[in-house]
């Protein structure tokens, strides 16, 4: 699969991004296509291009939702609403192409209930899968600079682990969960130490799975 993973990787003209995505699915090697972007970067002729190049190979575009709340969104500086996010699915839905949103699990100010209202709706969201993440800190940010004064305190493992498995627990059985957790390379990375450890969340996710006795769409509830 190719993967145009960072930034915005539909920020340009069609004309520009035509050729790009043409030569990543002419190489011999290469039998998908995911594309991240932000769902305020997809014109209507940028969601024909996807369209079009998602019937000659699988093709995925992931937009990074990360939370429905928008003092969530202010806080993070991101420059987009949710409503740019329900705007970009009602018009990506149906087009032939995998949809994947990204979220973010532990963000300032959110409480549980806020991060199963966002579970809740991406549940009927009309997503084919999900990438979920915790937040953490890089170093020369505002956020490690935060998180070194105080004012941000990062999830520890059992509290995100408790979350997540709620989070899962309202999603559809059918929605691909395509990552539990996050980190950033070593010489950047400020916190929190436990998410280097993927394995070990994996283990802690289906331990508390097992404990409780549930699963992804135990709580889901079809409308």
């Amino acid at each position: 699969m190719a993967y145009f993973q960072p930034a915005t990787n539909t920020y340009a003209p069609v004309e520009v991004l035509r050729p790009l995505f043409e030569k990543a699915i002419s190489h011999p090697e290469v039998i998908a296509l995911a594309i991240g972007t932000r769902q305020d970067c997809v014109p209507d002729d940028v969601l024909d291009l996807m369209e079009e190049l998602g019937d000659k190979v699988p093709l995925t575009i992931e937009y990074g939702l990360q939370t429905i709340h928008e003092k969530s969104l202010q806080w993070m500086n991101r420059g987009d609403t949710h409503e740019s996010f329900i705007d970009a699915m009602e018009r990506s839905v149906g087009r032939g192409f995998e949809i994947c949103g990204h979220i973010m699990l532990g963000l300032p100010g959110e409480t549980h209930e806020d991060m199963m209202e966002t579970a809740n709706e991406v549940a009927h969201s009309g997503l084919d899968a999900v990438k979920i993440h915790n937040l953490y800190a890089v170093e020369n940010t505002p956020l490690a600079t935060q998180v070194k004064n105080g004012e941000v305190k990062l999830m520890e493992r059992d509290e995100y682990i408790s979350t997540l498995v709620d989070f899962l627990e309202r999603l559809p059985p059918t929605m691909v969960v395509e990552r539990i957790s996050g980190e950033a390379p070593g010489s950047f990375f400020l916190g929190p130490e436990w998410c280097l450890d993927k394995q070990g969340v994996l283990r802690a996710v289906k331990a508390e799975f097992a404990r409780r006795d549930t699963w992804q769409g135990k709580k889901f509830v079809a409308v």
